[in-house]
């Protein structure tokens, strides 16, 4: 049961494409925002510090044991509860997804099934909802089958063949049969309920085990690159292709840190790396629903870093008073100013985000002239503010410089219209790129080396270090083997390895000196490692990385270094993307190790 240390955020993930909620090992849904990943959570025990409320869950009497993992290749949960008589309950969470009038059925729904495995379990089902981010619901109505929670325009029902008055009252009973229960729109649901669950179960299950078998994974750490590609496809906002960077907010970067952001939004920045993983791993209608999202948005005449899964949503950041935070810490905030900031690396992370449009011949519409001068707008944008300061990469609020990781962003944009140009056989504007490029590059390289650091710094002018600099050779914009870099690798390793953990950076910032290592650095660094020769060595720390999964195999944002716990918003899609493209580089081939024996 308790074979795990307290790893921290020891949660799995059930979604849809849709909506998506949190649970714990034992069961208790304690994160699921309605009717989509931004909206009120209906449970929010997670973020409720010690108040027990926004939460939905099964408990048994005198249990002494618990098991709960993921179904193979799925994104449904099976859990088991013991107690002193070896008596068994199991539940099954999952949120419905398949194919259905050659459409995909997504409702924003949750389903559980709950039945006796050995004995007679006595158990208590305890269903508690919040709205306004965190405000117990009271107004509710019991029909034949159901119990309607309604506040403030959110309106949720439980559609259930359990005992209403047991859950009503959260009264103890024996589960002598299977109970079904469905949370989601205020709507009657017309089928049988046992039925209805259990086709959407087989239904829900054979449409994940087919999407995995649709991948293409590395031969290496399978296990761990198929659940990384779940978490990003659960990521994913369908509707619009909007892919979130975390489904939480607030769940601080370290405790007592107050850095507390809500992540359930879109970053730009995030978008190369995501629609690269996607890539690699063949997810090609995933990666295409996310450029189209890309795509409009960068049609618009201001580009924001940040935007929300309906990209019109405002995003005015606010504090909800309702909630004290994970584990009473606090603030929780609602919307992220982050999406008002200038951040200049923007203009490249959309443009590398859109290039398979124009090279992946996998694609059903290849990107065109048209879409190629819509790219040129933000080239533009790219090439006058390359050496303008900005908010950079870790998004200061305080403070603006020319950060060298927006500058080399800014370069990628004009180098990558270079080559879509010359793809399209547009020679004068390749050319125009291919100039602007060598400038910034010229430039840059220049201004970002410290002779007295010997390494390439955060910012010009600055003499701190910062992890983002090792993606320089990530888009070409200096040779891994240039003795700069190799340098600005060993510098890193000096001041910013805590251990295995690898830190952004290590100076004060608005809020202090940083305590958490951020987990996709660690991936940049081994990454870094693989194209400087240090093969063994890149091994070994990605080997270790995997150690710090929780027991679903998933991420968060940050680690601890010295507790080893997870911090920050969950799961995170730049860690989870990490993974997938750090395995992927470092996996031996298929045709070594499987062909061959």
């Amino acid at each position: 049961m308790n074979d795990f240390n307290d790893f921290g955020l020891d949660l799995a993930v059930i979604g849809n494409g849709q909506t998506a909620a949190l649970l714990e090992p034992a069961s208790r849904l304690v994160w699921w925002c309605y009717p989509r990943f931004d909206g009120d959570p209906v449970f929010s025990r997670l973020l409720a510090g010690d108040e027990e409320k926004g939460f939905c869950d099964i408990v048994l009497d005198d249990m002494v044991d618990y098991s709960s993992d993921y179904e193979r290749n799925t994104p449904v949960v099976s859990t088991v509860l013991t107690n002193s008589q070896n008596a068994a309950v199991k539940i099954t969470d999952f949120a419905p997804r398949f194919r259905n009038y050659e459409r995909i059925f997504r409702p924003p729904q949750l389903m559980r099934i709950i039945e006796p495995v050995a004995g007679l379990p006595r158990i208590t089902i305890r269903v508690r909802p919040t709205a306004d981010y965190g405000s117990p619901i009271t107004d509710r109505s019991v029909g034949s089958n159901h119990i309607s929670y309604r506040a403030n325009g959110l309106a949720v029902r439980l559609t259930t063949d359990g005992p209403l008055s047991y859950i009503e009252r959260e009264d103890t009973f024996v589960l002598t049969k299977p109970i079904h229960m469905v949370f989601g729109p205020d709507e009657p649901l017309v089928e049988d309920i046992a039925t209805t669950c259990r086709e959407f179960a087989d239904r829900t299950r054979d449409y994940w085990v087919e999407w995995v078998r649709r991948l293409s994974i590395a031969y290496e750490w399978q296990d761990a690159i198929i659940r990384a590609a779940i978490a990003l496809k659960l990521s994913n906002f369908e509707e619009t292709g909007g892919v979130v960077a975390a489904l939480t907010t607030s769940i601080p970067e370290a405790p007592g840190s107050g850095r507390t952001w809500d992540y359930r939004y879109c970053w730009m920045r995030d978008a190369y790396f995501v629609v690269k993983a996607l890539n690699r791993l063949g997810a090609t209608k995933t990666m295409e629903g996310f450029i189209s999202f890309i795509l409009g948005i960068a049609s618009g005449e201001v580009v924001r870093p940040v935007y929300g899964v309906v990209p019109t949503t405002p995003l005015d950041e606010m504090t909800a008073p309702n909630l004290k935070g994970y584990r009473n810490d606090g603030p929780v905030r609602v919307g992220n100013a982050a999406a008002y900031q200038n951040q200049h690396d923007t203009y490249g992370s959309i443009i590398l985000a859109a290039m398979p449009m124009f090279f992946d011949r996998r694609l059903p519409r290849p990107g065109n002239e048209a879409l190629f001068h819509l790219l040129e707008h933000l080239g533009e944008k790219a090439a006058k503010l390359a050496f303008t300061p900005d908010a950079g990469i870790w998004e200061y609020r305080g403070r603006a410089h020319v950060h060298t990781y927006s500058a080399s962003m800014c370069w990628a944009a004009c180098s990558r219209l270079a080559a879509i140009a010359s793809h399209l056989d547009l020679v004068d504007q390749a050319g125009r790129w291919a100039n602007e490029a060598a400038k910034i590059q010229d430039t840059l390289l220049e201004k970002a080396w410290s002779d007295t650091r010997e390494a390439f710094t955060a910012g010009f002018g600055l003499d701190v270090l910062d992890a983002s600099v090792l993606l320089l050779p990530e888009t070409g914009l200096i040779e891994p083997n240039d003795p700069r870099f190799v340098c600005t690798v060993d510098a890193i390793e000096r001041e910013l390895l805590r251990g295995n953990h690898m830190m952004r950076y290590a100076n004060e910032d608005d809020f202090g000196m940083p305590e958490a290592a951020f987990l996709t650095c660690r991936f940049w660094l081994i990454d870094a490692w693989w194209w400087l020769g240090r093969r063994e060595e890149a091994r070994d720390l990605f080997v270790d990385s995997l150690r710090h999964r929780n027991r679903y195999g998933l991420l968060a944002e940050d680690i601890h270094p010295e507790t080893g716990q997870l911090w920050g918003n969950f799961p995170q899609t730049y860690s989870m993307a990490g993974l997938i493209l750090t395995a992927m580089r470092l996996s031996r081939s298929w045709e070594d190790r499987y062909w061959r024996g």
